[in-house]
């Protein structure tokens, strides 16, 4: 090299090409070897272990997101609406039918949209409909359903369904509540609200926000604590898909693992879209709500898309502590978030300043509705068990099977606010009584279960005061029902009008109340009335309006105590019960429901209809598993049953169901009272059934009447339902063929005329039975009632204990009775061995 390039060159910095040297020989020695090879090893392990574990997580989130967020789960439907021609009803009432069935008003929804105009609805099933119907569109005037107009081919209809409302996700294990959304379905309202919750960059960062999580890792340094959150939405989504809610940073690694798949797999609108329908917004009633789409409807009432800023904000403010800012439990905590939340908003410049003012001046808004009434938890448990019982081959656990139900979500709110308002009622009354858990009394309970009168569908069902305390069914268990069975005793009565007899029963019938000893199997039962009252001689209608013990068991006597075993089984009532007197008395115990259903003959013309709650099931391809049919069984004659309802119409009119009317309810109705251990009612319209049980779990006394206990529950209730549009109709109950009318004198039973002392009453009987003579001279005097007074049989063990004191001296009491055949009651009496044996040298 020259000097003149050796000058041009530029000069090596002193030490740089020493340290090089240093290197080369340190890694040429023996040591540097061994460092360098644990490095390539340790890297290679590293790269292979992250590897690993990154594709075992990838693998399981793919799974996890191909099944979407109703994961193997059947999904439990309330029943389908129908709208018919004439139906009091609103576009706005529709369209509100309509977007808790998840529609929308967005051309785009899955489930399907509506779009109201002037006068009108038009609503278009979309591709996630159940019935896959034709669109329609229905015109209203004056209130009412005018037009139903298919836009298939552009013809008329008398009605169509609405799509069915989801109650619950039911066969996950968890009994979790969701309604899935779309990311266009979620408002730009909601969505800026958890942005400033919970990851205001989650639009800009690839899936960690470093700067959260530096400033949450020097907090919880500072105070020695794990209590600080640093995650964006994707790792919170990362975190429960799969992970556990522990904070801990051991769970960071596989969730950091989890977060890079899914911002490399998915789009930021899918991963939001994912996190809206996978949040975990607390437990409610008993049942965890995920998702924000159940998350409005249970804490607003709405559909996510009628959220205002306030409760997109409250909303929102749940998901840091579901527990502790559940609004409908600690509505003050959740109105402390809810303005920090506000807050972050206007600091994000999502909404202006005047609107945070008006936000944080806002009510809470929260629905005052019973999310236990939607769950119908006892109800799902109901269709749970029959799933279980009746479909062993198909697994709903590891399938989305549709399981479509009898449930009326409306009428199940009616009727757990109803429980409510009249266990409240019934609380205080105890109370005053003594009854307190002080001095060692339970909390009484209840049940109810509504039918379709003429179906049996069960379109409500409450099993207890709190699912949560307690999951016994109440409406399964059995329970004597006291003067709630006494129709089926009148029933079979009535009956002996259509053999043809000379001394059919009817209406006018007449039997002494007086105390009585009825022998029976060699031993004597002695009933007593309630409060220990006897009217001396009266009628038929009066004996079960009143609901007098003695007359029943003296009709039961003479059509025999079988008949009216016969016609309970008939009904439905397959309970062990013996053809004995008291069964004339509901001595024997029988389920809620089974009451429901026997009532049905009743409703129904005679026709008992076994009650039911699954109408459909189709599973994921929307092949038809199970289709209910109907199937009616003609139990008693329609006269006959029409001559009940008749009867029954008079326990509400001036019998010891008169509170009905004294509370406000005024629709045709009949029904009847029962005090046994418990109290009950037991009642229909042309439209419902509903039949209410009020008692203790350990079997006690509970000391009050059915016309106090559980009346007042099924007014509160029936009056409610028939304002909702499917059960407005009730009408009154007709007569059908092959029943005639007669003015009667009270007094005498007989036809009234002119010379008759009282004024005369109107009456049914089949025809031919009817009185053929008039009123006048010589009749035996029928006593007569004017004023309600409840007369339901006092319990047994009170009646014992008093009979001999309050029996008067007059009292005749029957002789036991030598066997009669017209006596049906008795049955043959069963020997012991030794007479078996006597017989045999007879």
């Amino acid at each position: 090299m020259s000097r003149r390039a050796e000058a041009a060159s530029p000069p090596t910095k002193p030490g740089k090409s020493a340290k090089r040297g240093l290197l080369r020989r340190f890694f040429s020695h023996t040591i540097g070897k061994i460092v360098l090879a644990l490095g390539v090893l340790s890297f290679s392990s590293g790269l292979v272990i992250f590897s690993y574990f990154y594709y075992k997580y990838a693998t399981l989130i793919e799974q996890k997101l191909a099944q979407g967020p109703f994961v193997n789960t059947s999904k439990l439907f309330g029943a389908p609406q129908v709208v018919s021609l004439g139906d009091e009803t609103t576009p706005e009432e529709i369209a509100a039918g309509l977007r808790r069935a998840g529609y929308g008003e967005s051309r785009s929804n899955r489930m399907g949209w509506y779009q109201i105009r002037k006068g009108a609805i038009e609503v278009f099933p979309g591709v996630e409909s159940y019935f896959q119907q034709e669109a329609h569109v229905v015109r209203f005037q004056d209130g009412e359903v005018s037009q139903i107009i298919s836009l298939r081919d552009n013809t008329a209809r008398t009605q169509f369904w609405m799509e069915p409302e989801l109650i619950t996700n039911l066969f996950d294990r968890n009994r979790e509540k969701r309604r899935i959304l779309r990311f266009q379905d979620i408002p730009q309202l909601v969505v800026n609200a958890v942005l400033s919750a919970e990851d205001k960059r989650f639009f800009l960062h690839a899936g960690f926000d470093p700067f959260r999580i530096l400033k949450s890792a020097y907090v919880d340094i500072r105070t020695q604590s794990h209590t600080q959150g640093a995650s964006t939405l994707s790792m919170q989504l990362a975190r429960s898909l799969l992970l556990t809610t522990e904070r801990t940073w051991r769970r960071k690694a596989p969730e950091i693992l989890i977060t890079m798949h899914l911002e490399r797999k998915l789009t930021k609108e899918e991963i939001f879209e994912h996190y809206a329908n996978q949040i975990y917004l607390g437990r409610v009633g008993s049942f965890n709500i995920h998702g924000f789409g159940e998350g409005a409807q249970v804490f607003f009432g709405k559909d996510l898309r009628q959220l205002t800023t306030p409760e997109a904000a409250l909303l929102a403010g749940v998901i840091q502590s579901p527990s502790r800012f559940n609004p409908l439990r600690y509505p003050e905590r959740a109105r402390t978030r809810r303005n920090i939340i506000l807050l972050m908003m206007r600091d994000n410049r999502h909404i202006t300043q005047k609107e945070y003012e008006d936000a944080v001046n806002a009510p809470l808004g929260v629905s005052s509705g019973s999310s236990e009434s939607e769950d119908a938890p006892y109800f799902v448990d109901l269709v749970n068990s029959q799933l279980l019982a009746q479909f062993r081959d198909h697994d709903f656990q590891a399938n989305s099977y549709r399981v479509y139900t009898t449930l009326d979500v409306n009428l199940q709110k009616a009727a757990a606010e109803a429980m409510r308002t009249g266990l409240k009622e019934v609380d205080e009354l105890l109370t005053r009584r003594g009854r307190t858990a002080a001095k060692g009394w339970p909390q009484v309970q209840a049940a109810m279960v509504v039918l379709d009168a003429r179906t049996a569908e069960v379109k409500a069902l409450i099993g207890g005061r709190n699912y949560g305390t307690s999951q016994l069914n109440r409406a399964l268990a059995k329970r004597m029902p006291g003067s709630a069975f006494k129709p089926f005793v009148y029933a079979a009565a009535l009956n002996t009008g259509l053999e043809g007899g000379p001394k059919p029963i009817t209406p006018v019938t007449t039997v002494m109340d007086e105390p009585t000893t009825f022998w029976f199997d060699d031993k004597p039962y002695e009933p007593n009335n309630f409060k220990g009252e006897f009217h001396g001689l009266v009628t038929l209608r009066q004996a079960l309006s009143k609901s007098m013990n003695i007359p029943t068991v003296k009709f039961a006597e003479q059509i025999g105590y079988d008949a009216v075993v016969d016609l309970a089984r008939s009904a439905g009532l397959n309970m062990e019960i013996l053809a004995t007197p008291a069964v004339a008395l509901g001595a024997y115990e029988v389920k809620p429901i089974e009451i429901a259903g026997a009532y049905t003959i009743f409703s129904n013309r005679g026709e008992f209809v076994e009650p039911s709650w699954i109408k459909l099931i189709r599973d994921q391809d929307g092949k038809i598993i199970h289709n209910h049919k109907l199937e009616p069984k003609q139990v008693l004659d329609p006269r006959v049953a029409y001559m009940m309802v008749n009867l029954m119409e008079e326990v509400l009119r001036s019998g010891t169901g008169a509170g009905v009317r004294g509370r406000g309810f005024s629709l045709p109705a009949a029904g009847k009272t029962g005090t046994s251990h418990d109290g009950w009612f037991a009642g229909f319209t042309s439209e419902l059934i509903c039949v209410v049980w009020v008692g203790y779990d350990d079997n006690r006394e509970l000391k009050l009447e059915g016309s106090k206990s559980a009346l007042p529950i099924w007014v509160e209730f029936m009056k409610e339902a028939h304002r909702l549009r499917p059960y407005r109709r009730a009408k009154p109950f007709m007569a059908p063929d092959g029943i005639v009318t007669a003015d009667i004198d009270p007094a005498s039973g007989r036809l009234a005329s002119a010379g008759c002392g009282s004024p005369p009453k109107t009456e049914v009987f089949l025809a031919g039975t009817q009185p053929l003579d008039y009123c006048g001279g010589g009749a035996t005097q029928v006593a007569s009632f004017h004023e309600p007074v409840e007369t339901d049989e006092e319990p047994r063990e009170a009646a014992r204990e008093r009979r001999v004191a309050r029996r008067p001296a007059a009292v005749v009491v029957a002789e036991k009775p030598e066997p009669r055949e017209a006596v049906k009651a008795k049955p043959e009496q069963r020997k012991g061995i030794l007479g078996r044996i006597l017989d045999v040298f007879k």
